[in-house]
Order: structure tokens, then C-alpha cells, then sequence
């Protein structure tokens, strides 16, 4: 289902629940992970999602099959961008390298993608260690292959084939660059006003968009509260949305560098027949000194015409600078539950041991299950060229209220690709389940449930304060990312990485 909704975002495609259509797709937990290409009208056409085929990537891939697209290394032109050694494929794996003429495998006018989410990567179908694609510009033998999400030209074609022109859950991105500010207008009720700047004196020196490495660029929205008084604000309101759904993800970036009493106050503007001039509806308030671009997601509930509105008000305090927004982004999608951000992340790769961890704090999904994050900067000592993740349970306030072992929750770990569009975006992603009859083997040799109570099955962890709780045992990935990719895209941005993380049940989106 997070594969759908990454077509959705990016796409004008959806896809809905079988209600008796002559053809359709049925998704089966086979072998592996298999697909035929388009339409074959055969009525019940089968899509395989088996074992080890459970990431976002691998699901966008099968259903790209489906919707017609060959691997990227079958177009007609591939012979010019790479060559395939043929005496290195295992026996009766020939076929997955075939290619197809143009009557067959249109590239729609896209360049060669050697970045694609079908494009098979240089050991596939190896049968000893070495390659069985060669690139033939070098920096690319380590690019083809991923499997993090679709990639630009991806998208690209997608929407040629399907002639969109709309996208099913996406409403807006802005970072500021083009002087009609995204078509967003100055409010009529306020004290002062937003002003579109590349520098604040007080802070920030630069956007987030581009991080001051653009000549001419590098714009950002800011409301100064270094003078005037107490209660002073300015409105920004967005253009008018339409929306589809009843739940938004707003996402934006604030710095304040103000008083530590400065306010930003999200509202929405609603409009009905009964209020045709729209309604201000608070939905949260933001305030606290930082001094840094910091990341937010406010979940908005409208189901109706719409404007997102931005106050900024003037505390009592001293103020050196003021509010500065920067890459906003709305879409029909669910909000990430928490954030960790992790700073200084270039020293840590440079400096963190092979084999040892780092861990986030302790968040709570909203069911009240305490989790933690465990990260191997510099991978494990078995697989040191990979960052590691790991998803532990942990004790927390409500154990006694819940359900042990926890019952088929679904944990999403994500490395944040820092793509000012949200369409843009080739976030990382590994999500787990946790199923209640998993089991594991302790040091006596004693046999427990994996997701059972920490208290029961953890390991007692003492905070630097004192205080202590328990940690479960981990579950992730050994090669969660390679080195090589998480120093591509944006990844690290400002020497920071971000991760969104969520544990959730039943997965709800609206179909």
C-alpha cells in the first residue's frame, strides 16, 4: 500500500480494491518477485510479491511491469551505455538479459537511465562474483541497480505513457526561488509583513534549498521581529487547494532565529457556502529559539476548499533575526511519526568504528509502543561498505495497557533523501512487521517471543540522567544503504541526515 501512494504522490495513477473488472491484478506471495509487462488481458493477471520482495523499491518495480515497462537494460539502445558479459549469467537466467527493438520497448524520449528502479544492477544473475553489466562510463557500475524508489526519469516516462498532467495525492511544493512566491499572497489582518530574502543578519546566512552554493539563488520567506512590539505578526497564505482526501501532510522548514518566545501559528483557511471569505482554523503553534533549519510535518484535516495560512507574532523577548520558512510541501499523504536527526554525520562516518552503534532516543507510536532506532554508521564487521539498521521495542509508560507480543505492526525506517520537491524524493526506506509468533533464542538457551514485553525480553539500558529502561532485541538490515549511495542525492544536507520513522497497524489510506 506505500508503494501505491508513492504512485499516487508522483503520478497520476491509482489503484483501487477489484469490484468485478474483466482484467486486473492479483498479488500473490509466489517464489520471488515476478511480473508479466502491460496488460495481457487474460483476465486474472498475477503479480508475485514473495519472500525477501517486501521493499517499497521492489513493489514499484513489479508494478511498473505491470503498467508496462520493461528493465531499463533491455531498451533498444542499451549496447551504447553498457555491455552485458554473457558468459558470467548463470545457466537459464539468459533471458532476463534480452533486449527489445523499439516497436517492442519504447525509451519515450528519456535518456539512458542508469539510475532506474528497472534497472538490474552489476552482480545480477551472476553465477560466481563477478559482474554481469558493465557500464561504460565507470562511475555508474555502482549506481545501477538501486532499489530505493523511482527515480526522476522514472517518473518521467510514467507520466508520458499515461499522459498525466495531475497527481492523484500531490498539492504543492515551494522553495521560493520564483518571485510569485508559488502563488502564495501576504494576509490582510496583519501587523508587518513576509519578505522574500536570501540572508537574514541574525540568521539563517542561507536558505535550505541550496545551502548558499547557488550564485542568484537561494531564496526563503522571512518575518523579522527585531523591532516593533509584542503581538506584531504577518499572514502568508497559500493558493486555494481542492482537496481529495480528508487528511493532509504539510512539511516545511523553520528557522528562528527571534525571541525564543516568537511564534509561527499554522492555520488553514476554510471556505464554504456558509463562509465563502474562508474560516481560520488554528492547527498548531510553534515556537522555541533554534538557530538551525529545522524540519516539521503538521498533519492537516480538511475536506474541503482550503488555504494554508502562516503567522508569524512577535514575542517579548529579544529578537536578533526572526522567522525564515524555507522547501514547503503539501500532499494528500500521512505525516511521518517522528523525525531523528542525526548532526555532525560526515565527522561520525569518519570517525565511528566499524561494528559500533549509535541508537536514537525513544519514540512512541500512537498506540503507546515505545521503539528506538539502532544504527551502524560504519556497518557491521560482516558487511562493513553498508550502513546498518535496526528497529528495537522498548519499555515504556503504557506496557501494562498493551498487547504482548506486539501484534503485526508495521515499522517504517526511512533515510530522508533532503530533495527540496517532494515528487523529487529517493528516500531510503526498510519497513518491518512484527509478528507476534516470530521467535528467538536467548543466551541460556531458552526460547521467547521476539516482540514480547522488553521488560521480559530486553536488555535494562541506563540513561545518562540516571533513569533506565529496556530494550528489545533488533530487527533491520545489514545493508540497509551502501556508502556509496548515502553520499548521493541529499541524503546528507548541512553535514545532517534525517530519518522518518513510524510504527503503525493496518496501514489506512483512502482508495
Amino acid at each position: 500500500l506505500k508503494a501505491f501512494e508513492q504512485y499516487r504522490l508522483k503520478t497520476c495513477i491509482d489503484f483501487k480494491p477489484w469490484t468485478g473488472e474483466p482484467n486486473y491484478i492479483s498479488v500473490y506471495k509466489g517464489s520471488g518477485c515476478s511480473s508479466p509487462v502491460g496488460n495481457r488481458q487474460v483476465g486474472n493477471q498475477r503479480l508475485s510479491i514473495g519472500q525477501n520482495c517486501d521493499r517499497l523499491a521492489t513493489v514499484e518495480h513489479e508494478f511498473l511491469h505491470a503498467l508496462g515497462f520493461w528493465h531499463e537494460q533491455s531498451r533498444a539502445d542499451r549496447d551504447d551505455y553498457i555491455n552485458i558479459v554473457w558468459d558470467q549469467i548463470k545457466e537459464g537466467k539468459e533471458h532476463n538479459f534480452n533486449s527489445y527493438d523499439d516497436t517492442v520497448s519504447s525509451a519515450l524520449g528519456v535518456p539512458y537511465d542508469y539510475g532506474s528502479v528497472m534497472h538490474y544492477s552489476k552482480t545480477s544473475f551472476n553465477k560466481g562474483s563477478e559482474p554481469t553489466i558493465i557500464t561504460k562510463i565507470p562511475e555508474f557500475m555502482d549506481v545501477i541497480g538501486q532499489r530505493m524508489e523511482f527515480s526522476s526519469s522514472d517518473i518521467l516516462k510514467l507520466n508520458k505513457l499515461y499522459n498525466c498532467t495531475t497527481f492523484s495525492t500531490f498539492l504543492d511544493s515551494c522553495s521560493f526561488e520564483e518571485p510569485n512566491i508559488c502563488g502564495m499572497v501576504q494576509g490582510e489582518d496583519g501587523t508587518g509583513n513576509w519578505g522574500r530574502v536570501r540572508s537574514v543578519e541574525g540568521g539563517p546566512n542561507t536558505d535550505y534549498t541550496n545551502m548558499g552554493r547557488c550564485n542568484g539563488a537561494g531564496y526563503f520567506m522571512h518575518f523579522s521581529t527585531t523591532t516593533g512590539s509584542h503581538g506584531d505578526n504577518a499572514y502568508m497564505e497559500s493558493r486555494l487547494f481542492y482537496p481529495k482526501r480528508r487528511s493532509q501532510c504539510l512539511q516545511f522548514y523553520l528557522y528562528n532565529s527571534g525571541g525564543a518566545d516568537d511564534q509561527l501559528n499554522v492555520w488553514v483557511r476554510e471556505y464554504n457556502r456558509a463562509n465563502p471569505k474562508g474560516v481560520l482554523r488554528l492547527i498548531q503553534t510553534i515556537s522555541g529559539l533554534r538557530n538551525s533549519w529545522e524540519l516539521y510535518h503538521v498533519t492537516l484535516d480538511v475536506s474541503q476548499k482550503f488555504r494554508v495560512v502562516f503567522e508569524g507574532v512577535k514575542g517579548t523577548d529579544t529578537s536578533k533575526g526572526g522567522l525564515s520558512l524555507d522547501d514547503i510541501n503539501l500532499s494528500e499523504t500521512q505525516c511521518p511519526h517522528h523525525t531523528w536527526r542525526i548532526q555532525d554525520f560526515n565527522n561520525l562516518l569518519a570517525t565511528t568504528p566499524v561494528g559500533s552503534k549509535i541508537y536514537s532516543p525513544t519514540f512512541l507510536s500512537h498506540e503507546g509502543y515505545s521503539f528506538q532506532i539502532s544504527l551502524y554508521v560504519n556497518g557491521k564487521t560482516s558487511s562493513s561498505t553498508n550502513m546498518a539498521i535496526y528497529f528495537h521495542l522498548t519499555s515504556g509508560p503504557n506496557d501494562s495497557q498493551l498487547t504482548w507480543p506486539c501484534p503485526w505492526r508495521q515499522a517504517t525506517m526511512a533515510l530522508m533523501d533532503q530533495n527540496p520537491n517532494i515528487q523529487h524524493r529517493m528516500d531510503n526506506q526498510r519497513m518491518i512487521t512484527t509478528d507476534p509468533s516470530k521467535t528467538s533464542t536467548d543466551s541460556l538457551g531458552n526460547v521467547e517471543y521476539f516482540w514480547d514485553d522488553p521488560r521480559k525480553v530486553g536488555s535494562r539500558v541506563q540513561n545518562p540522567d540516571g533513569t533506565t529502561y529496556y530494550r528489545g532485541p533488533g530487527y533491520g538490515s545489514s545493508s540497509f544503504i551502501t556508502h556509496s549511495r548515502l553520499k548521493s542525492h541529499n541524503f546528507i544536507k548541512g553535514d545532517d541526515v534525517i530519518f522518518l520513522l513510524s510504527l503503525e497497524g493496518n496501514f489506512e489510506v483512502d482508495i
